[in-house]
């Protein structure tokens, strides 16, 4: 597999980027800050997408599709919502090319193709979805609408990152539409929980929920619920977010239906998503300097086995038995790939699979076959043992759960390791400076929290919703408080 990878402590950045490339889950392509999804790293998103779909199900949505298109007079309709992503817009001006006759075999766009109106590729859909909902809501019996779209969204970062912020991305998004507040404000909390859940049961990652600060909600929503989690660097990163929108895109796209008591009222909405930054947080919350560490749930394939033989005859024995287990592991749900290939010596798939992050590899040779024995390593704690082969099922259903349990109990202490609370100015900026969730006092105003951006880059990341009411002082202003909130430098 040639030189390892940059080791964490050296260069955290470094080691993401290299990690990601050399693990075959993503590259960068052609285009300014879009990324190839490899295959490997395309099966680990579809696990999470089959789950997290099977979970949207499981709470009655739906799932349809709308334009990748939205015409800039619908954007424009709800004007906080447009005017937060306005400088993230990519807009399509004009519908085809011409030949160059100065230049042959060059294309340049014809002016005399230029759209009537100008097209945002879409960055969030809330603008073309309302427009179509006004269409199917006339009534209290048309809803609720439970809706959810996987798609792809566009928005022009100009610093990108693979998986953490490309100008394109993968992600679902919810959109919802109810006859009453306080139901629109349940849906938009139940998704918080199914999101929470997902990162905690699936992902093996902790996540803290909460609500986002006025400077760091949704364009045009009235709430921004959020999970937020801790990164091995210190820095949180957004997981998910769940948006309660109020009236406001049924005010702006004129959505209103009539109640049982016959009157009109404007239909009160939510939307939610998550997006291919999960395979960031995935990657970042349990790998290490040897590469990719998979919680067994969301692994392509949770066991990988690799035969130990000298020559031919060696090669079809030990194949032969390594299939059999394959069967026997498979029947008891668990995904397996057996790696036969003769163009690659064990060593070599050993140190690939450890890259890749197989939660559990099973080597077999002569030796073993005589003894009954095979060998099993585990990649979360890098432990081998030999095991029975007769007893070898329901060791492997036991030790995929055990990994999977033990890779969240890591990260929960890794976390608290990493949690503090600043009671002064001075303590906070120490506090930041080395990384972590800091909880803190703040006086509710948003003047307070961009100087203490500017001054330490630190955020809000979020109000958490167990947080107790406690009365207190700004860390900054010194001005009151009602409770105190987590700051963390982000991703």
């Amino acid at each position: 597999m040639g030189k390892g990878i940059t080791s964490r402590a050296e260069d955290y950045s470094k080691w993401y980027n290299e990690l990601v490339e050399r693990a075959d889950l993503a590259e960068h392509s052609a285009v300014r800050g879009c990324m190839v999804i490899k295959p490997y790293g395309y099966a680990i998103w579809e696990k999470m997408q089959q789950q997290l779909d099977k979970m949207f199900k499981e709470t009655g949505h739906s799932n349809a599709y709308f334009p990748l298109f939205v015409p800039k007079s619908l954007f424009e309709a709800e004007e906080k919502n447009a005017e937060g992503f306005a400088k993230e817009c990519a807009v399509v001006t004009h519908y085809r090319l011409k030949n160059d006759e100065e230049k042959p075999g060059k294309l340049k766009v014809d002016e005399k193709a230029r759209l009537e109106e100008e097209l945002v590729v879409r960055p969030t859909s809330e603008a073309i979805i309302w427009n179509t909902y006004k269409g199917w809501i006339q009534s209290y019996r048309d809803l609720p609408i439970l809706v959810n779209q996987w798609a792809n969204v566009v928005r022009w970062e100009m610093r990108t990152r693979l998986f953490l912020r490309t100008a394109e991305f993968l992600w679902q998004e919810g959109h919802t539409a109810h006859a009453t507040e306080s139901e629109a404000i349940d849906e938009t909390k139940k998704i918080l929980d199914v999101y929470a859940t997902f990162a905690e049961e699936f992902m093996g990652m902790p996540v803290v929920k909460g609500v986002k600060s006025e400077n760091e909600r949704f364009a045009g929503a009235i709430e921004t619920y959020c999970i937020e989690a801790l990164m091995q660097d210190g820095k949180a990163l957004q997981a998910g977010t769940s948006h309660f929108l109020g009236q406001n895109f049924a005010k702006a796209f004129d959505v209103k239906f009539t109640a049982q008591d016959g009157k009109q009222d404007y239909v009160w909405a939510s939307s939610w998503g998550v997006s291919t930054r999960l395979m960031g947080a995935l990657i970042m919350t349990h790998s290490d300097d040897q590469g990719l560490v998979l919680p067994p749930k969301l692994a392509p394939f949770q066991v990988v086995m690799v035969p130990i033989y000298k020559g031919e005859e060696q090669r079809n024995t030990v194949v032969e038995h390594l299939s059999e287990i394959k069967k026997e592991l498979e029947s008891k749900g668990v995904s397996v790939k057996l790696d036969d290939r003769d163009t690659h010596k064990p060593g070599w798939k050993f140190a690939e699979y450890e890259l890749k992050g197989v939660p559990l590899r099973i080597a077999m040779g002569m030796r073993d076959i005589e003894k009954g024995t095979v060998e099993v390593a585990r990649r979360d704690t890098m432990e081998k043992k030999f095991y029975d082969k007769h007893d070898l099922p329901n060791k492997v259903t036991h030790l995929l759960e055990n990994i999977q349990d033990n890779l969240y109990r890591k990260a929960v202490d890794f976390r608290e390791e990493k949690t503090a609370t600043a009671n002064t100015y001075d303590e906070f900026k120490t506090l930041i400076k080395s990384g972590g969730f800091v909880h803190a006092h703040w006086d509710g105003t948003a003047e307070t929290e961009d100087k203490i951006k500017e001054e330490t880059k630190a955020t809000i990341r979020c109000i958490p919703l167990d947080q107790k009411a406690e009365e207190g002082k700004c860390i900054y202003s010194g001005a009151p408080s009602k409770g105190k909130v987590i700051f963390a430098k982000a991703y």
